[in-house]
């Protein structure tokens, strides 16, 4: 996927989480890092099961419509603490704030460019 069509999805899945007001939205490129599985982590937060269940079908739907795309794979959606959805070249995290807080994946990939998302809400 080239670099357009990585921006263009990025763009579309914080639409997606905004769409559903996710909080706490960031960006880690994980491009400069060697043996990573992807090129982005998007990170967000909902403070629900309920929450979190929306916001990645949130972000299912406006990727879908807006981009033609789906997931490659979901995992999580049992008990909706964290839920991660595979676009391949960006992975998609959506927490609730205590396991977020718990398995603190930005400084686990201390290395990554990180970018926050400022939200008007």
């Amino acid at each position: 996927m080239n670099k357009i069509n990585l921006d263009h999805l990025i763009t579309q899945i914080i639409k997606g989480i905004e769409d559903v007001k996710g909080n706490d939205i960031n960006i880690l490129d994980l491009r400069e890092i060697e043996n990573t599985v992807c090129d982005y982590f998007v990170i967000a937060s909902g403070n629900s099961n309920t929450q979190v269940d929306a916001i990645v079908g949130s972000v299912k739907k406006n990727v879908s419509q807006e981009l033609g795309d789906k997931p490659w794979n979901i995992e999580g959606q049992g008990n909706s603490e964290w839920v991660l959805m595979d676009y391949v070249n960006i992975v998609v995290h959506v927490f609730q704030p205590k396991t977020r807080e718990y398995y603190d994946i930005e400084s686990l990939w201390g290395d990554a460019k990180l970018t926050e998302i400022e939200t008007n809400y």
